[in-house]
């Protein structure tokens, strides 16, 4: 009798901090020199990036949504059943806090400063209407969250912080504003679930 050799399973690479970081970064140095080049042909200005001109307002702008969000994530757990929230979420939780936070880090600079930086800012410059500008930036950012789509009461998870980020940044002119309330908003909640701190509603 002649055995039949199984066919090799597919084996699905496991996700890797380390990785992530490595692709985030890649991607990060193509729109900052994307920027650069919008910069020089007078696209954008310095201005429109690193505007220091309200300090105090950065500041409260960065602690206020901040914590906003995250009491926002917070409520949207413990109200949201487990089967509507994508595990996706959970999967960070069990790496270093070092590879956490890196990864948060790169992650978040990276969004901001495509969707933001990129994005947004052109937007404004061919619409010139700052809304309309902020609205579809958040429809395509909703656009890459592609593992939402199956459960799409996650998507009001991306859609409110989305729409702040953009209100933040034009408030402020600075891209450093959207980029540190989006890390601390998602690390914040990483660690929340991490350390046990917070659980999804069975």
């Amino acid at each position: 009798m002649e055995h039949i050799k199984d066919k090799p399973k597919k084996i699905k690479k496991d996700f890797s901090p380390k990785d992530a970081v490595f692709v985030f970064s890649s991607f990060t140095f193509v729109c900052v020199a994307v920027i650069f080049v919008l910069i020089v042909y007078d696209v954008f200005t310095v201005q429109n990036f690193l505007s220091f001109d309200q300090p105090s307002r950065m500041i409260g702008s960065v602690v206020l949504a901040a914590f906003g969000l995250l009491l926002f994530g917070v409520i949207l757990t413990l109200l949201i059943p487990s089967k509507y929230i994508d595990e996706t979420n959970n999967s960070y939780q069990n790496y270093s806090l070092l590879g956490i936070i890196a990864f948060m880090l790169i992650g978040a600079l990276f969004e901001e400063i495509l969707f933001r930086g990129i994005i947004q800012n052109l937007l404004l410059v061919l619409l010139e209407n700052e809304w309309m500008a902020i609205i579809i930036t958040t429809l395509l950012f909703l656009g890459m969250h592609t593992q939402y789509f199956k459960k799409p009461i996650m998507l009001i998870n991306i859609t409110i912080p989305s729409v702040i980020f953009g209100w933040i940044y034009f408030d402020t002119n600075n891209i450093l504003v959207p980029f540190l309330v989006h890390f601390l908003m998602n690390i914040g909640m990483t660690l929340l679930f991490k350390y046990n701190l917070i659980s999804v509603k069975r």
